[in-house]
């Protein structure tokens, strides 16, 4: 890409910024005349419910692209349709010499990738991509004996021992986008929900996408307490930047240099937080290196689980859905994710490992439902959580540990606050009751104006029980495969 490109096309995907864009910063640079485009995907658009949060939050990030883009004199282009289809289209109609993207590694991305390196090639357009949606990838970080890492903690070391401001350092695409970036008469705005025949879902308003600098603005001011406060859902304690990660609207860089110079000079909840980052790092090299993984066992002898089916097992599963465990952090959690699209990653662990282990179904129906639901869905990540959650994946928890939920309850939700904001006809009930209202007197539950079955349903399993069963469900399988 040395010699100068006449007209570039950048395909903004997960990566709604203008600055430390890599794909944005490589076109202005080769380039004399850079555009830019959008494609609302029917391909992934068509599967969605009507109401999704997801597609509220891309359009208000567009809009903010788009006015970004225009006071560097450019503009978006927006398009609706297969993406397959009309980026080539686009480009030709540009006279585009080359489409700059970023690196998309989710399995669906990499094919649709292909399929429109072929049709650019039909007339000489080149498809350039670059990494931009995390730190490390693919195989920059492996084992000595040149293998990827399947263990989280020697790929962290890893990764901090590789890891400088050189690998860390932003983009400067504001310094080369004088004269270069362009409008152009086929920018005719942002369509909006209706245009592409989607409805308003609502979105809190510390998720919107026009939140991400006052967020991390926040999070910057209380990030040297985040290893104390992560792990509590009533109180402020993650960034809540996951969606701000998961569609670009924050650069993975500029978060991760700001939790590393912390980390140097001694913040500990600095260093907590930039593990997360690097868990995250972890989870998107496995699916580079194991993509099978994402629809499969990562260890391959869980897949001969034998997990609960039929009538009676999707009856549980959708009170697991619907927040009608019995179980009140669980039911809370569920709720928090149902009403907002969000849900705290302590509660993610507890969620998952109930419906597998307590409910004894297959993770691979919750991991479907985090995905239609969560604002911030992230295939690797997603997988990976649910993975570790079954015991199934790399680097997993193991078999025999199994969450209790009412012990995660009491130790996480101590007073029961954020219990109460979700399942407010359990309000009445004190710090003790409340994490298992079936254990209160009656007389308790009276005054409290709680009747088990009518305002709040009794436990559907019993987790002593439930224990009992994941244990030698699994060990069945561990005693077939040595």
């Amino acid at each position: 890409m040395d010699k100068p490109i006449r007209v570039a096309l950048v395909w903004f995907r997960r990566d709604l910024r203008v600055d430390d864009q890599a794909a944005l910063y490589h076109a202005l640079k080769h380039a004399r005349e850079v555009h830019c485009a959008f494609i609302l995907d029917e391909e992934i658009l068509a599967a969605l419910p009507r109401r999704d949060r997801r597609v509220e939050f891309i359009l208000q990030a567009l809009q903010q692209l788009d006015a970004q883009l225009q006071a560097l004199g450019g503009a978006l282009i927006v398009r609706h349709g297969r993406a397959t289809e009309l980026l080539p289209e686009l480009a030709a109609e540009l006279g585009a010499d080359a489409v700059y993207i970023n690196h998309d590694d989710e399995p669906q991305a990499l094919a649709r990738d292909a399929a429109v390196a072929r049709g650019l090639a039909s007339f000489g357009c080149a498809l350039h991509s670059f990494k931009d949606h995390v730190v490390f990838e693919r195989s920059e970080l492996l084992t000595g004996g040149g293998k990827p890492y399947t263990v989280f903690t020697p790929y962290k070391n890893a990764w901090l021992k590789k890891v400088d401001a050189f690998y860390l350092r932003a983009y400067p695409v504001r310094r080369h986008a004088a004269h270069v970036l362009k409008p152009s008469d086929l920018a005719r705005g942002v369509p909006s929900l209706a245009e592409i025949g989607f409805e308003p879902a609502g979105l809190d308003a510390h998720l919107r996408a026009e939140q991400a600098e006052p967020m991390l603005a926040d999070f910057l001011d209380r990030i040297d307490r985040y290893d104390q406060t992560r792990d509590f859902p009533a109180i402020k304690g993650p960034s809540y930047l996951s969606v701000h990660l998961r569609f670009g609207t924050l650069s993975i860089r500029r978060l991760a240099s700001e939790a590393w110079q912390r980390m140097q000079a001694g913040d500990h909840g600095a260093e907590i937080w930039l593990s997360e980052l690097i868990w995250r790092d972890f989870y998107h090299q496995v699916m580079h290196h194991r993509p099978r993984a994402m629809t499969h066992a990562f260890k391959p002898e869980y897949d001969a689980i034998r997990w609960d089916s039929g009538p009676e097992a999707d009856a549980l599963f959708q009170a697991w859905c619907e927040g009608r465990t019995g179980y009140p952090l669980v039911d809370a959690a569920m709720h928090q994710l149902n009403q907002s699209g969000y849900m705290h990653n302590r509660l993610r662990m507890v969620t998952a490992s109930f419906l597998v282990k307590d409910l004894g179904i297959d993770w691979r129906r919750g991991e479907a439902y985090f995905a239609e639901k969560l604002l911030d869905f992230d295939l690797a990540a997603n997988n990976g959580g649910w993975q570790w959650a079954a015991s199934s994946g790399c680097d997993a928890q193991p078999y025999f540990r199994i969450f209790n939920p009412i012990t995660q309850s009491q130790k996480f939700d101590a007073e029961g606050r954020f219990i109460k904001r979700y399942l407010p006809q359990l309000a009445g009930l004190d710090a003790k009751s409340i994490h298992a209202p079936w254990e209160a007197a009656p007389a308790l539950l009276q005054a409290a104006g709680v009747s088990l079955g009518r305002d709040y349903p009794a436990p559907i399993v019993s987790h002593p029980l439930a224990r009992e069963r994941t244990l030698a469900r699994y060990a069945v399988v561990k005693t077939a495969t040595g």
